[in-house]
């Protein structure tokens, strides 16, 4: 029997992928990216040879997790932050609550973080009766809807501008033909007193550096800086596999990044932060706290076949060129990470039974393996997947038992040349005529096999 999620995702997706309206403003913003990401990459002088370098960066520290992370907890640790571990979202959670707890915290302003997203850090601290607020213009949009982010670079990218301008209307008492400049100002208006008030300033990182003990944000918006600069307290959740061995490494890993994401060469605010406010500077936090999430990232680790997925720098790409993705979207896959780097990695975060059905929403084109910036090898792992799930099984007994009935005849050739076209035209329109789709006519299998008629058309006795 499908999982509930397998169920829900198959529902939604065939809303979804027949929705015009969506497609037609999903297609507009991601031909939108794509002719500025060709752009962006047209500037690299080698981008393969920058590619295969952010490949082996991403190896060599897969392979040396041990000796990377306890060196980054050791230099951010020496300049007065605190590094705490979280094996899953509930600990990351509590571990944020223990520390509101200690300031008296009332207010929480957020960055842009797929990490925060992955623990629902918002819904949890509401329940703790404290206020969080998104700064990131796209995740606040989609917060005042009560939505999850779209994308992971472009939160609101299924929204178009009427649909923004009605919504600030609704919520703000702004003109319903207001303009991206004046729903951006009002926006900005709004989140100022947000910044300086907030009693902690929460972010993701972009990048983990072992040699500084340093975070990396990349911006376009400056609201991170803003974040991290007023709050006395900032947090930063990270994924352990965000870690890389050194600065100089950002020289790679900053353009791709961001050429990849967006087509710029840079983006617009990129930030190196190494702790709390040292004596003599005149801005940033008191305390400044690092807390690395597993949550499941281990588990991936383990599997030799995927562990290259933690080689992922979240640039998009792949899910912007992915074919599946540009029909159902991205709230479809009812995970915080969508596409296919989150059908890849979900099954091993939340589980393979309930998420193994994301590794079958590709048509395993290979585009999205193109794209990679660090060149993971995608769709062959989405493959792994599923021989995976078939091994460890996650299979109903209706598929256990049609597969092994199938191998059994395919593979005797005198079996399937016994049972003629109209015999096997039945049995398919039979059993197979709902799961082939209702929008799609089942193939007409011929009355004679190949064998068959191979024979008749080329043996001289015949």
């Amino acid at each position: 029997m499908a999982s509930k999620p397998a169920q829900t995702f198959q529902t939604d997706s065939e809303k979804k992928a027949f929705d015009m309206d969506h497609r037609k403003v999903i297609n507009y913003n991601i031909n939108k990216y794509d002719s500025a990401v060709e752009v962006g990459l047209s500037r690299f002088n080698n981008l393969e040879n920058s590619k295969r370098k952010g490949y082996s960066l991403k190896w060599r520290v897969m392979e040396n997790l041990d000796k990377y992370l306890p060196d980054f907890e050791a230099n951010f640790q020496k300049k007065g932050g605190k590094v705490l571990w979280a094996n899953d979202a509930k600990e990351a959670q509590e571990l944020i609550w223990q520390i509101a707890q200690e300031e008296g915290a009332k207010s929480v302003i957020k960055s842009k973080s797929m990490t925060t997203e992955e623990i629902d850090l918002n819904e949890f601290l509401e329940t703790k009766g404290i206020h969080a607020i998104e700064s990131d213009l796209g995740e606040y949009i989609v917060q005042l809807l009560g939505q999850k982010p779209y994308h992971i670079v472009t939160p609101a990218m299924h929204l178009n501008i009427a649909e923004i301008a009605k919504l600030f209307h609704e919520k703000f008492g702004t003109p319903l033909d207001a303009t991206a400049e004046q729903l951006t100002l009002k926006a900005r208006v709004l989140l100022r007193e947000e910044f300086t008030s907030a009693d902690i300033g929460i972010t993701g990182a972009n990048f983990l550096i072992a040699d500084t003990g340093s975070i990396a944000l990349t911006e376009n918006e400056g609201n991170i800086r803003l974040s991290t600069t007023f709050p006395k307290v900032h947090i930063a959740l990270a994924g352990i596999e965000k870690i890389i061995p050194s600065i100089s490494d950002l020289n790679l890993f900053l353009p791709l990044l961001a050429t990849h994401g967006t087509g710029q060469n840079l983006t617009v605010y990129n930030s190196i932060i190494g702790g709390p406010r040292q004596e003599g500077e005149v801005d940033g936090p008191e305390k400044m706290y690092v807390i690395l999430l597993d949550n499941g990232r281990t588990n991936v680790l383990a599997k030799e076949d995927q562990r290259q997925a933690l080689y992922c720098i979240r640039c998009g790409a792949c899910l912007n060129a992915c074919p599946v993705y540009k029909n159902i979207g991205g709230h479809t896959y009812n995970t915080t990470y969508s596409g296919p780097i989150g059908s890849m990695i979900t099954p091993h975060m939340k589980g393979m039974d309930a998420f193994k059905h994301l590794s079958y929403a590709s048509s395993l084109c290979g585009k999205c393996t193109e794209v990679c910036p660090v060149k993971i090898d995608i769709h062959n792992m989405l493959l792994a997947n599923r021989r995976d799930a078939v091994k460890e099984g996650h299979t109903s007994m209706a598929e256990r038992v049609g597969w092994k009935i199938f191998s059994q005849a395919i593979t005797r050739r005198s079996l399937v040349d016994k049972v003629g076209g109209k015999t096997k035209n039945w049995f398919m329109k039979t059993f197979f005529k709902k799961s082939w789709g209702k929008r799609r006519a089942l193939p007409t299998i011929a009355n004679k096999s190949f064998s068959q008629q191979w024979k008749e058309n080329n043996d001289p006795k015949s």
